[in-house]
């Protein structure tokens, strides 16, 4: 299969993913998620979905269990939405750490710059 097929089904699964999330999903846990990611094998069958979460550990962990609970219905509302595919694909949930990693930096930088006089004045 197409390496270009498998991109165009692999951002169609983001943007639907991303909106059963947003209105169809009733679980406080979800609250705040955001489907960065979707990498999908070459042959259509599994999906690994990269996910990020505002919120401390614990929010991003009860996130992806509160996601993991829902694969099912996700799932089948993917095989109703999705009719250029002749399933499915299995999900599996991945934090994204790279959104809150970069958070923590401008942070970071944030509060030394306010701890350091400016050089140069």
């Amino acid at each position: 299969m197409g390496t270009h097929r498998v991109e165009r089904v692999a951002a169609q699964l983001r943007e639907e993913i991303s909106q059963i999330i947003i209105r169809d999903l009733k679980d406080p846990r979800i609250g705040m998620a955001t489907i960065t990611d979707v990498k999908l094998s070459p042959d259509l069958r599994s999906a690994t979905v990269r996910v990020s979460v505002v919120g401390d550990d614990d929010a991003r962990e009860a996130a992806i269990a509160g996601l993991d609970h829902a694969k099912g219905f996700i799932r089948r509302e993917l095989g109703s939405r999705l009719s250029n595919l002749r399933f499915a694909p299995d999900l599996r949930f991945e934090l994204d750490l790279g959104v809150a990693y970069s958070v923590r930096v401008s942070q970071l930088l944030r509060e030394v710059e306010q701890g350091e006089p400016h050089a140069g004045t």
